[in-house]
């Protein structure tokens, strides 16, 4: 966003960008199930900012997404919030954030919201799940945020929030399946992080975790039982910023508890694991070339899918344990405010698709599977 409109000079800041696209998916329902090329890649969004002081700012966006079977459409508030900068000295700086507040914790959790700032249309799978989007930008809540420098030990973020999201039905379904008609709330969330780049070293490393709970309370004729689901993500991620190129890792491993849902009595624990190591290569002023390897296991200690699908006597797939992914890409600027992006996916396996508790093999029978995706980027 390079274009900055003032509005007399008062502190407002107006950005905004559309963004539209085609994706063709062979293979899965990833974005729809007749796997038909489509049109549904769509953003748009329009942000404010507002500097009421030299300490307080308010700031704000919405935007409309359509993403198929990504993850709801419609229109959506990503953050609305006030951000005060509590204590400045030559060594710490110390900011407050409430209301609607934006997720700091993960590498890209912060830029996924826009488009151009995203290094690929669509994120690693293996840490940045489309089926939890919208909860995964950010949340009703608060925030701290400490960072602290030193000419010794470089620089150092802290940082720590507590949020909880509103979940739609459509999001609800995406999750659970369609058989889920009772509401699914966000209990609780808590999230901490803390980032560590070392002084005269490109690299930068971070450490983050989330804790965060749900709640689904069923109604009369609900397919479902009510349910709790407990949910600790576990992060490491690491970014070297070289002249013309940056390499990336981020890793995870994720801790999921299921009570009910599918009968009173159920209880599911699974420990699951991922990541991905990523490089960029900026060939010239107008070009980006990107290339990622990513891995999803649902279960540790199923990394081949055998016990899951014995468990269910063939009913869900092995493929449905894990997800790998090999992805290039390329990005051309074809003006200041313009870009044009191109990437393929080779994927094997199927366990970051949606819906999480009640598989669809169906029409996800495929172990490999391909996803080819263009968008048109405009903003201002």
């Amino acid at each position: 966003m390079t274009t900055v409109v003032n509005a007399e000079d008062n502190g407002v800041q107006l950005h905004g960008f559309i963004a539209q696209g085609l994706i063709d998916v062979d293979g899965s329902n990833y974005v729809n199930d007749d796997e038909k090329i489509s049109t549904e890649l769509t953003e748009l969004g329009i942000n404010a900012s507002y500097q009421f002081s030299d300490r307080l700012r308010f700031s704000g966006q919405a935007v409309y997404l359509n993403g198929g079977n990504r993850y709801a459409d419609g229109l959506h508030i990503d953050y609305l919030l006030m951000d005060w900068s509590a204590f400045t000295n030559d060594k710490w700086q110390v900011n407050l954030y409430l209301g609607r507040i934006k997720n700091y914790h993960w590498l890209y959790s912060s830029t996924r919201d826009v488009p151009m700032t995203r290094p690929s249309i669509i994120l690693p799978q293996s840490v940045y799940f489309d089926a939890t989007r919208n909860m995964s930008v950010g949340g009703d809540g608060g925030a701290i945020t400490a960072k602290y420098f030193s000419d010794e030990f470089g620089d150092f973020d802290f940082r720590v929030s507590s949020s909880f999201s509103s979940i739609s039905d459509e999001q609800a379904r995406i999750i659970l399946g369609p058989f889920s008609d009772g509401d699914l709330t966000h209990e609780t969330d808590l999230q901490a992080s803390i980032y560590w780049a070392p002084t005269l070293s490109n690299w930068r490393f971070g450490l983050a975790i989330t804790d965060a709970n749900f709640e689904y309370q069923k109604k009369r004729q609900s397919y479902f039982t009510s349910g709790d689901l407990a949910l600790t993500r576990n992060y490491f991620n690491g970014e070297y910023q070289g002249q013309n190129w940056t390499f990336s890792f981020e890793l995870l491993q994720e801790k999921m508890k299921l009570e009910g849902f599918l009968h009173d009595a159920f209880v599911q624990q699974k420990t699951g694991q991922g990541g991905f190591a990523q490089l960029e290569y900026i060939y010239d002023s107008e070009i980006k070339l990107l290339g990622r390897l990513e891995h999803f296991y649902a279960d540790k200690n199923d990394k081949t899918g055998t016990k899951l699908e014995a468990s269910t006597l063939g009913g869900v797939p092995k493929h449905f344990g894990y997800q790998h992914e090999a992805v290039v890409g390329a990005t051309f600027d074809v003006a200041n405010n313009v870009q044009i992006q191109l990437e393929h996916h080779w994927v094997k396996g199927t366990a970051r698709l949606t819906p999480v508790v009640l598989p669809n093999p169906t029409v996800n029978s495929h172990e490999y599977w391909q996803i080819s995706a263009l968008q048109v980027v405009y903003w201002f």
